[in-house]
């Protein structure tokens, strides 16, 4: 089973940019993008043989999240049924025989870190509801996650350490979800490598000097952590200041 996620920002403008050709070239049976920046029905996507299901924020250009599925889904949810943290289009989660797929958008914390304590919050209720879905089973949890975890997971980590995505809270947060009974699939297969990222800046040349933050991801419980097969980041596919991440799992 192969999935992808992919933070477009504003999948209007991907569409410009050859999104569809990417998403045919991917073939995936999951496709969850995130800051689709749209409303049902502002874009059409071709996808023949995709489900598909779309939570956008209540304010326009702004935020939300879309996934394409190749299997109908048992159910289908949008938001995490906490009205503080569902009117910006963030979450959608599919429920299938054997898995839980939850595609999220997480809110910036911004700069100042004028948002944190939203975004603590946020986390908060999060992690509850992954391990909620957990105790039924296995989640796959994707999505612009909007935090590089450690060190290794961005170029400049002592320049920006306390900067919005490389907080001290945020990075807590992320680990308090891993110790919760969650695993970074892409940590799991490459618990060393460095200078992989999946989202650059459009200032300062950063992509071209891949000075980037890998803070996009698939976690997985860790019951299922074992049939994870490959996880990839794309960085050769350009459209957007994020490249699309990979997961590819066998469940049986």
């Amino acid at each position: 089973m192969k999935l992808i996620s992919w933070n477009v920002n504003g999948l209007r403008a991907c569409l410009k940019k050859g999104f569809e050709d990417v998403f045919q070239t991917l073939d995936a049976d999951f496709f969850c993008l995130q800051e689709t920046k749209m409303q049902p029905g502002q874009a059409e996507v071709n996808a023949p043989g995709y489900w598909q299901y779309w939570n956008s924020a209540e304010k326009k250009g702004y935020s939300g999240t879309a996934v394409f599925a190749r299997r109908e889904p048992i159910q289908v949810t949008y938001g995490m049924g906490i009205d503080e943290h569902d009117h910006e289009g963030r979450l959608i989660t599919l429920e299938y025989e054997k898995f839980f797929l939850v595609c999220c958008y997480t809110p910036n914390a911004q700069n100042g870190l004028l948002r944190i304590d939203y975004r603590m919050r946020w986390e908060d209720a999060l992690r509850d509801y992954l391990s909620e879905l957990d105790a039924v089973k296995p989640v796959i949890y994707c999505g612009d996650l909007n935090v590089a975890h450690q060190e290794i997971d961005l170029k400049n980590p002592k320049t920006n350490r306390g900067n919005a995505g490389f907080s001290d809270e945020e990075r807590g947060k992320m680990t308090e979800l891993l110790d919760a009974g969650f695993t970074d699939s892409f940590r799991y297969l490459y618990p060393d490598v460095t200078g992989v990222y999946s989202w650059w800046s459009y200032r300062y040349h950063a992509r071209e000097n891949n000075a980037g933050w890998r803070i996009d991801y698939f976690i997985v419980s860790d019951r299922v952590k074992q049939a994870i097969q490959e996880a990839k980041i794309h960085t050769d596919i350009f459209g957007s200041d994020h490249c699309p991440v990979e997961l590819d799992i066998d469940l049986g």
